[in-house]
């Protein structure tokens, strides 16, 4: 893939992994293939699926998209009522196949499945510990630690051995582990990283959102709580809370970006919040201008949004190109912002002498803003305006999601109006917190936007964080 696509998706925030598991079900792989397909937004560098007879243990794993790493006759190896599935990309652990989840491994309690979507902070300092005492890693993924935590443990009953291992980690986590007997799945003490329960007839399911739901037919139950395990054994469900305390402070940045619109997470409906959201920006900055146009995908919902505050109307002035391939060939003779373009392009006729307002989801490193905006003028348009529908990314995300180092994101080293001249719009606005919070419909105070506001939930050591190590590695990229 050329460095120019690199370049255009290292200016947005990475989605973080997406994980699905059914318990009690005879197509139980086949179900998961689904809901990882429903889920493929969270992770396109690789995928895989762990299933169970009750006795042994079926394995694949591969890098890719899903349809590409699982054919009929990878399902039709993956026997059993259970499974596991998990897409992946990476926040901690270099890319490659040895990262690829579900792990598998065996231990005196017999074998055991693993895949978690998030970002254990404290995985460095428990690794060098297990390391220290004759612990041997085939991985740089911070699930490795975790299972060697699970295999230590001299807990009686898997529960405990599991709840054992997550009181000594921290970090933003939805945690799914499988035996032969059973499934269990975790979310840590602040519920930063979503995770859901539904129901398939008589098979219990995992997921990270509720589309998969969707796709495969199960009815959803509810939210796991911030802090709870969930313990699936022959057809009951068991719930405990492992941690002392908890204090339920979610992403919100999965309202504005990472989830799928049709998913509803912690009582919110993705596209109601990010429509609203578009409804507070157009309230709070409003400006004369012709036509509402959103950068697709994420942009739609609020750029109706806005359309609806301001009675501007709602064009879609920018087409996307959905069926990039992984590989192109570059044309020899350079092309003004051509990795923009192979994504993006403006309707010509449409803009053609308009005043446009311009709707995106954020703004990380301002790069791809800017050639957006270049392209606009280019097209035509008398005027190119900017609305943001989230509030300035100052701050990196320690717990799952990639961003780029703090001193790499616009917003963290110029003020409003040099971020303005820098994309070259003729204005530009950012939602307040107050119109984010009042669009989700929730408090402050039960979320997490460290990226925006810099208030960590979770104590982390950024000197140290395997995930911003990882990031300034994909910061030097060519």
């Amino acid at each position: 893939m050329s460095h120019a696509i690199n370049d255009v998706e290292d200016d947005h925030f990475h989605d973080e992994c997406g994980v699905f598991g059914i318990f009690n079900c005879p197509e139980a792989a086949n179900q998961t293939y689904l809901g990882l397909y429903a889920q493929q937004h969270r992770g396109q560098e690789s995928a895989g699926i762990v299933s169970t007879d009750g006795h042994t243990f079926n394995s694949h794993r591969g890098m890719g998209l899903v349809a590409d790493v699982f054919q009929k006759s990878d399902i039709e190896c993956l026997s059993g009522h259970a499974a596991i599935g998990h897409v992946r990309y990476s926040t901690s652990g270099e890319s490659g196949l040895r990262n690829c989840q579900p792990f598998t491994f065996e231990y005196v309690h017999g074998g055991i499945a693993m895949c978690h979507n998030g970002n254990i902070v404290n995985a460095p300092e428990v690794r060098k510990e297990l390391e220290q005492e004759g612990a041997v890693f085939q991985s740089t993924s911070d699930t490795e630690v975790l299972m060697h935590l699970v295999s230590r443990s001299k807990g009686e009953r898997m529960r405990d051995r599991v709840g054992e291992a997550v009181r000594r980690l921290k970090g933003g986590y939805s945690l799914l582990v499988l035996v032969e007997d059973r499934m269990v799945g975790v979310r840590d003490r602040n519920g930063l990283r979503p995770l859901v329960l539904g129901k398939l007839n008589d098979a219990w399911v995992l997921a990270s959102e509720t589309c998969a739901f969707d796709l495969v037919g199960a009815e959803f139950v509810r939210d796991v709580k911030a802090g709870e395990m969930v313990i699936i054994e022959e057809g009951k469900l068991e719930t405990m809370m492992p941690f002392e305390s908890t204090d339920p402070k979610f992403c919100v940045f999965e309202y504005v970006y990472f989830a799928r619109p049709d998913s509803t997470l912690e009582g919110v409906n993705v596209y109601d919040a990010r429509y609203k959201i578009g409804v507070e920006l157009g309230k709070e900055s409003p400006v004369d201008a012709d036509l509402v146009v959103p950068v697709p995908d994420s942009g739609v919902p609020p750029a109706m949004g806005y359309a609806e505050a301001t009675g501007i109307p709602f064009q879609l002035g920018l087409i996307r190109n959905h069926y990039i391939g992984r590989t192109f060939i570059e044309p020899q003779q350079s092309i003004r912002n051509f990795g923009v373009r192979l994504k993006l392009n403006p309707n010509r006729d449409m803009i053609k002498g308009k005043r446009v307002i311009l709707v995106d989801d954020s703004i990380v490193r301002g790069t791809t803003s800017r050639k957006i905006v270049e392209m606009m003028r280019a097209a035509g348009a008398a005027e190119v305006h900017m609305r943001i529908s989230s509030p300035p990314t100052k701050h990196s995300c320690f717990y799952g999601v990639d961003t780029p180092n703090a001193e790499d994101l616009m917003a963290n080293q110029m003020t409003l109006d040099e971020m303005c001249s820098a994309i070259q719009a003729d204005s530009l606005a950012f939602v307040s917190f107050d119109g984010m919070y009042r669009a989700v419909g929730k408090p402050q105070s039960q979320h997490c936007d460290a990226c925006f506001s810099g208030e960590y939930p979770v104590k982390i050591d950024k000197t140290h964080s395997p995930q911003l190590s990882l990031l300034r590695f994909f910061s030097r990229k060519p």
